[in-house]
């Protein structure tokens, strides 16, 4: 389901059960928990554009801080029709549960603007951000909250909040991450989070005691996370049998070649995952799901996996590239199943460490080696890893579980030190 397709309700939303379940679990009395489930500040406001063609638009903006306990606000912002304040409540909350899994100094935060930036032009798409920025400033600084590139936003859009938020605060690099390098931002951070999957991925096949090499792969999604993803499994020898977009997918039962699909890609942009692959079947893109696949990592949108398909999934470990891409009931299903389930606030993590890595170069004003990032990088998600993994065999549940529980407990701890 896309944002608008239905009003977006946070209390029944996926990350709500879990993280009702982890307060449950931990036993936490009731003045702690309604701080945990609420979000710390919640801001709207509409923005007024003038468009190219002499009419005016306005469009409504948010920013939900959720939790600050462990560090400054972090999070995207996300530009894109039928965003609501209940929607980012949600994201925020999950962001600071991500944080909080990574052992990251930051807390959790989301926001954006409800348009449609394909149909703004590049000079509409700037002043509109740069409002956003301006009305936002007081609410965020780097030592605050720090934006972050998300649905419908990229490097460009960072550079512009970069340059309106210097303009009246001074040169503030450290304000946005995942920037354009040549503004203090990270060649890495493109592909931190797909490669962040491809190590879990790595690690949850050797937890199950088999080789990565020939282990059959099927990512549903190849966007930025799930084709980075499937680069770095093809290559450290997984068999990525089947990748899929939003309306076509591919299968090959001994491997796609994945190299030569992104290679296409360079030189066709626009093309479907059935224009880039030779000598490979052609399925529907709900079907890379279900297809004959070891490892099946969703990587696109959120409620794909549900209790009309769980099911009928063969895959035996899923890695979770996208945002809540199951749901309550489908993960229940799949527990009872006995698959492996590696949650996305530990599976996609790598983005938000790669942008505390970014972060942390610009507070010091130093430009770290490629090989440290790298290195950095690796050790924070595998300390994540194993955190979630002790945490699950000591209390005889899931990784899921585990993940909620590390989390709150880590932001619970934080909270009760500060006082409130």
């Amino acid at each position: 389901m896309s944002p608008g397709d239905e009003p977006y309700d946070c209390r029944t939303s996926c990350n709500r059960r879990f993280l009702t379940a982890a307060l449950d679990r931990l036993g936490i009395e009731d003045e702690v928990r309604q701080l945990l489930l609420s979000s710390y500040c919640e801001a709207r406001f509409e923005l007024p554009l003038r468009r190219e063609d002499g009419s005016l638009a306005r469009y409504n903006a948010y920013r939900v801080q959720y939790d600050q306990s462990r560090g400054p606000f972090k999070g995207g912002l996300r530009f894109h029709e039928g965003v609501s304040m209940d929607e980012f409540c949600d994201l925020a909350s999950a962001m600071t549960w991500k944080t909080a899994v990574a052992d990251i100094p930051f807390g959790g935060a989301k926001g954006g603007i409800d348009c449609n930036p394909a149909e703004l032009s590049r000079a509409e798409l700037e002043v509109l951000t740069k409002r956003f920025v301006e009305r936002l400033g007081p609410m965020i600084g780097p030592a605050r909250d720090i934006p972050a590139p998300d649905m419908g936003t990229d490097e460009q859009v960072m550079a512009w909040i970069v340059e309106a938020y210097s303009k009246r605060y001074g040169n503030r690099n450290s304000i946005a991450t995942g920037k354009p390098v040549a503004l203090g931002g990270i060649a890495e951070r493109t592909g931190a989070t797909g490669e962040g999957v491809a190590k879990m991925t790595g690690w949850a096949v050797a937890a199950a005691g088999r080789d990565l090499a020939g282990t059959r792969v099927a990512v549903q999604g190849f966007g930025s996370v799930g084709s980075h993803a499937a680069r770095c499994l093809s290559a450290k020898g997984a068999a990525v049998v089947a990748v899929s977009d939003s309306t076509s997918a591919v299968y090959r039962g001994d491997g796609l070649d994945i190299e030569s699909m992104l290679d296409e890609r360079r030189h066709q942009p626009e093309a479907r995952v059935s224009e880039l692959a030779v000598d490979a079947d052609r399925l529907t893109a709900n079907e890379v799901l279900t297809c004959d696949a070891d490892v099946l990592i969703p990587a696109a949108v959120g409620g794909v996996i549900n209790e009309d398909n769980a099911d009928s999934l063969t895959a035996t470990i899923i890695v979770e590239g996208a945002n809540l891409p199951a749901t309550y009931e489908a993960d229940r299903i799949l527990a009872e199943k006995g698959t492996r389930m590696v949650p996305d606030i530990l599976a996609n993590a790598g983005g938000v460490v790669a942008s505390y890595i970014e972060w942390a170069q610009n507070r010091q004003g130093y430009r770290w080696r490629s090989a440290r990032v790298e290195q950095e990088l690796e050790r924070i998600l595998e300390n994540a890893w194993t955190a979630v993994c002790n945490r699950a065999r000591a209390d005889g549940t899931g990784m899921r579980s585990a993940a909620y529980t590390v989390a709150v407990d880590r932001v619970r701890t934080a909270m009760m030190l500060r006082g409130f």
